[in-house]
């Protein structure tokens, strides 16, 4: 590889800065008055790169591989600016589609690991005792560290009945050896349950169409019971879905705002549509991911209470750019803000109640026993001869009248 060509791809860099996350507008505070001041040329510092990639060349022990050399230290840079950032080599795009099969499960790769943070219930993962939480170190005999995390989302796919070899860390900290056959999941379907009063409505996904899919559901449903909306299995989607299902549920105004590298932040509102139902709640979890966050917390913050477990934090869209050399990367490119302002890609959706659900529990009895229960005391700041918790409020009433998201504050 000539000189040059290093040059150009090393200054990856510079379009990374370009991904999340996004400049903040405003006024930045003063500089220190012993600070020294940036750099004018935006590529100083490349011609040591340059100089860098030549002395490995030139004085290595051994003849170096340049292309992995300079292929790992891209996706060294790409990664700290966000996990999901990958550097396809021309080699990575001329691969055929890995086949419909999957292993079951969702994974994060953070530098030498991927951590797994959903498993399909019933699926190949859940089968060989992976959990949520579970770290894995290898993949087929190859380290996570040298792959991409397109790389590692590649190995989770394959041709139906193939298998992969995993290595993992479990919560016990034992490293196990465990081999997943890949299966081509069958389509799943919005499922309503009907309750004493109540309605447990459990949604997979928000791919396309899925909202007309809950209307049609819940088209007979009586609106003066409680509606549980389950989203702990729900995983990726379209956020243009999402909005919809909000609106199906009566939310109206603001539903999420938009940040995008060098563009305004775009704020989506709502019709509110459809005829909210007398209670609404919230189930969200490890599995609850990207666009089914954005989901959660719009109707958290019109008032939804929300049980489970903390979501992942994924609320993020990727974008690939095209490399003169013939590889690509793809960055993280735009955010999803919650409605107080919130970085969905960095919080994720808080429950306003803790509630770890096992396969044996039913969660619409959980969650019915969870609202009748009266609300956990509000710890206070000590002061003495002042009581430690505040007491308990009573219970809320029903709500009655249509869910109203707020709009967001002007700055």
């Amino acid at each position: 590889m000539h000189a040059r060509t290093w040059l150009s791809v090393l200054s990856l860099p510079l379009v990374a800065s370009f991904t999340l996350p996004v400049l903040q507008q405003g006024s930045a505070p003063k500089p220190r008055a012993d600070a020294k001041s940036a750099p004018q040329d935006p590529l100083a510092g490349l011609s040591d790169i340059q100089d860098v990639l030549s002395l490995v060349q030139q004085n290595y022990v051994d003849a170096p591989d340049m292309e992995r050399v300079v292929g790992g230290g891209v996706q060294a840079v790409l990664e700290r600016s966000h996990p999901l950032n990958s550097f396809l080599s021309a080699e990575d795009l001329r691969l055929p589609d890995p086949g419909p099969a999957e292993a079951g499960l969702v994974v994060v790769k953070r530098q030498i690991y991927a951590t797994v943070v959903a498993v399909t219930p019933g699926g190949p993962a859940a089968k060989a005792g992976i959990q949520p939480g579970d770290v894995i170190r290898k993949m087929d005999g190859d380290s996570v560290g040298r792959l991409s995390a397109w790389a590692v989302e590649r190995r989770l796919r394959g041709p139906e009945g193939s298998t992969l070899d995993l290595y993992r860390y479990n919560a016990t900290g034992d490293l196990t050896k465990c081999t997943l056959t890949r299966l081509r999941p069958a389509p799943a379907a919005v499922s309503v349950k009907q309750g004493q009063g109540a309605l447990l409505a459990t949604l997979p996904d928000l791919k396309p169409g899925r909202c007309e899919e809950l209307k049609q559901a819940l088209a007979t449903a009586d609106r003066t019971q409680t509606l549980v909306l389950d989203l702990r299995t729900c995983q990726q989607g379209s956020m243009d879905e999402a909005a919809l299902v909000a609106s199906l549920l009566g939310a109206k105004g603001t539903f999420a705002t938009l940040q995008e590298a060098g563009k305004s932040d775009k704020v989506i509102n709502l019709a509110g549509s459809g005829t909210p139902f007398a209670r609404l709640s919230l189930l969200v979890g490890r599995a609850t991911l990207g666009a089914p966050e954005v989901l959660a917390s719009c109707l958290k913050k019109g008032g939804a209470r929300t049980y489970g477990e903390r979501t992942p934090g994924l609320g993020v869209e990727r974008t690939r750019f095209a490399l003169k050399q013939g590889g690509a990367v793809e960055l993280v490119s735009k955010r999803w803000l919650g409605l107080g302002g919130e970085k969905l890609d960095r919080v994720g959706v808080t429950p306003d109640q803790v509630l770890r659900l096992t396969d044996a529990d039913d969660p619409l009895a959980k969650v019915l026993e969870a609202l009748a229960a009266p609300p956990p005391p509000v710890k206070v700041a000590e002061v003495p001869g002042a009581k430690s918790e505040a007491p308990a409020a009573a219970p809320l009433p029903p709500v009655t009248k249509p869910l109203v998201v707020p709009k967001k504050p002007q700055p």
